[in-house]
This record gives structure tokens, C-alpha cells and sequence, in this order.
């Protein structure tokens, strides 16, 4: 039966257009954008997953620069450290050259003096957008991740760098480290054996000066890394040896005793003193002008370079640490996007095979829909 008033066939024709019309604009979409889920509207689980994941991205792009900050920060003080220890390593050359009594030592206390300046030049200008590392004895945190758990919780991580307080100036003095008996006969030069004892007692930091004087000279030895008071009492033993005429020196544990057999003076002070905690302080005592200063800073540089050694290898290992953070967040970063690309990303090939087909099938279907809009032209033919 054919009506005038229904055309099912156009109205068959004119659905099926608007099916193809609706498919075609999801594909351009798709061509235009890239995405075949560019908003939520399109899968609104798998947008959220992949916004989620995008400002991961974003914010790890913010930690990457944050670690190529910190990077160059370590950088710098590594450095400064590994200029300062070759300052010292000069410095050493010229302590053994004043070991000898037939040179002039007031000249190479003024070459020391000058070196010593440096060091300080170069430990205040150590400076990276501020920041020094090698003053001071707090630590800093270089933002390193961000941490996702499964309940959508994030947390930040950071790495830690400690500061390699290596200035010649500044810590914190400490008056007495040890104490000294010193009995008075010892003093008197009657030539009767005496003896005197020093002991070492609180706890050892590296970079501390021990300070024992005999009249007007002093003997010092400097602490190093792991040393206990018993490696303070044999370094200071070993140093002060056989300087002080007739006095022979030993060491027990913490124990330094000193025993005087013949009829110098001796005058040993009352106390193991201790000028700073500062990395580096002691340089600044380095005096080779006497024969006693000269074979205390011969002791003591070894003492200076492994504080500069320990300062270049530990920020070598931070930087090492830094730089292979920086790697992982890089290639993580690419993995999150890979992963991104290939939950919304559009297959462009076959958008490509699928705009062809729908744009052949919408010219169909406009045929289509032509063909039945002129079927009720033929109704007219009835009432001719």
C-alpha cells in the first residue's frame, strides 16, 4: 500500500543518513584532534585515567627541572671541593719543604698564608642562585618524585644532600677536649725521670684541631674521618715524638705520657684544647715558621686533604645519585606518555579507511533519501 502521507522508505532512508552523518563527525573529530577520546563525553573512564596520568606528567616535568637544579647546585660544590684539595696538596709541598732547618720558612708561611686566602676565596664564592654548600652543616632536599598509591594518595620524595662544611672560618670552639697532669717537678729540670699524662676524652668530629702546648710551642693534630680518641692520642703522639728534648713520648688507648729523664723544662699546658669544628679552621693556625709548627702542619695537611677529599667524594656521589634520578624521571615520563597515546590516541589509519567509507555512504545515502522522496511523485500517475 503506498501513502501519501508516510513514506516509510524515506523515513528508513533519512535515519540511516543521520547514523552516517553522526558516524562522519565522530571521525573528523577524530582526524582533527588525534584523540578518539579527546573529552569525557567520549569515554569518561578511560578520560579520567588519562587525566589523571597527564598531570603526572606535568608534574614531572617540574621534577626534572627541579633535579637539574639541584644537579647544578652539587656540581659547583663538587667543584670547589676538588679545587680546594688541590690547593692543599700545594700546601702540602710546601709544609715538607719546611721541614728543612736551612730554608727560609717565613717565606713559605707567606706562600701557605696565600693559599690559604684562596681556600676562603673559594669556599664564599661556591655559590649556586644563592645556595652554599659548603658552609654550614644542616642539609637541603632536592624534590626528586612523586608517589601515587592505589588510593589515588600522593606523596613527595626527595633526596637529601648534606652540606661539607669545609670553610677556614667559623664552627664552634670548644675550650677543653682533654685534660693534662702535669706535676710540677716535671717542670723543674732536676732530672729526675718524671712523667705527665694527657688524656683525650669527648667525642671526635672530623675536621677538630687537638691543641697540646709546651711553653711557647704548640702541637697539634688534626681529626679525620672514623677517628676515635684513641687515634687523636696516637696522631698527636707521633707528632709531638721526639720535638721536646728528653721527653719520651707514649701512647695507651686515650692515654698520652709523657716521660722528661732529663734537665730541660717542660711546661705542658693544663688542658687538650680544641679551636673549631669547622672543616678547615685549623688552616688558618698552619704557622712554619718554627720547627715544632712545621712538623704539626706536616701531620695536620694529611688531615685537611682527606676533610677535602671526603667533601669532592660525597657531593660526586650525590651528583651521581641526582643525575640518575633525573634519567628515570625522563624515561618514566616517556612511558607515561606511551601509555597515554595508546589509551586516547586515535588510530589514524583507520579513521583514515572509515572517512572514506562514511563520506561514500553519505552520498548514498542522500541519493537514498532522494529517491525515496520522489515516491509519492508517482502517486500522481493514479489520478491522471
Amino acid at each position: 500500500m503506498s501513502s501519501l502521507l508516510t513514506n516509510e522508505s524515506s523515513m528508513v532512508a533519512l535515519t540511516t543518513l543521520r547514523q552516517i552523518n553522526k558516524d562522519l563527525s565522530m571521525v573528523q573529530q577524530e582526524v582533527s584532534t588525534g584523540k578518539s577520546v579527546s573529552n569525557a563525553r567520549d569515554n569518561a573512564a578511560i578520560w579520567a585515567v588519562s587525566t589523571v596520568m597527564q598531570a603526572d606528567v606535568d608534574s614531572f616535568a617540574a621534577i626534572s627541572d627541579s633535579l637539574s637544579l639541584g644537579s647544578s647546585t652539587v656540581a659547583v660544590a663538587r667543584g670547589a671541593a676538588e679545587q680546594v684539595t688541590s690547593l692543599l696538596q700545594e700546601m702540602k709541598n710546601l709544609i715538607v719543604a719546611a721541614q728543612e732547618d736551612n730554608v727560609d720558612r717565613a717565606k713559605i708561611q707567606t706562600d701557605v698564608t696565600e693559599l690559604t686566602n684562596q681556600i676562603t676565596t673559594i669556599v664564599e664564592s661556591a655559590q649556586f642562585n644563592g645556595l652554599n654548600l659548603l658552609q654550614g652543616s644542616d642539609s637541603i632536599d632536592i624534590l626528586a618524585s612523586l608517589n601515587r598509591a592505589a588510593d589515588g594518595t600522593v606523596t613527595a620524595s626527595d633526596i637529601s644532600i648534606a652540606k661539607q662544611d669545609i670553610s677556614v672560618t667559623g664552627g664552634t670552639a670548644i675550650t677543653a677536649t682533654g685534660t693534662i697532669t702535669d706535676p710540677a717537678n716535671m717542670a723543674d729540670g732536676s732530672g729526675t725521670p718524671t712523667t705527665a699524662t694527657a688524656v683525650i676524652g669527648g667525642t671526635v668530629i672530623a675536621g677538630e684541631t687537638y691543641n697540646i702546648t709546651n711553653g711557647s710551642d704548640t702541637y697539634y693534630y688534626v681529626a679525620r674521618e672514623g677517628d676515635a680518641t684513641a687515634d687523636v692520642a696516637a696522631g698527636l703522639a707521633a707528632v709531638i715524638g721526639s720535638s721536646i728534648q728528653d721527653v719520651a713520648v707514649s701512647v695507651s688507648a686515650s692515654t698520652i705520657t709523657f716521660t722528661n729523664s732529663g734537665s730541660t723544662a717542660v711546661d705542658l699546658g693544663s688542658s687538650v684544647a680544641n679551636s673549631s669544628t669547622a672543616g678547615l679552621a685549623a688552616v688558618a693556625n698552619i704557622d712554619v715558621t718554627t720547627s715544632a709548627g712545621a712538623s704539626s702542619a706536616l701531620s695536620a695537611v694529611e688531615g685537611f686533604i682527606q676533610v677535602g677529599i671526603d667533601a669532592a667524594a660525597a657531593f660526586g656521589s650525590s651528583q651521581k645519585r641526582i643525575d640518575i634520578q633525573n634519567e628515570f624521571v625522563n624515561t618514566l615520563t616517556d612511558s607515561m606518555k606511551l601509555g597515554i597515546g595508546a589509551l586516547t590516541d586515535a588510530d589514524m589509519e583507520e579513521a583514515s579507511a572509515r572517512l572514506q567509507s562514511l563520506q561514500v555512504q553519505q552520498q548514498l545515502g542522500v541519493q537514498a533519501l532522494a529517491i525515496a522522496n520522489q515516491r509519492p511523485q508517482v502517486l500522481l500517475g493514479l489520478f491522471q
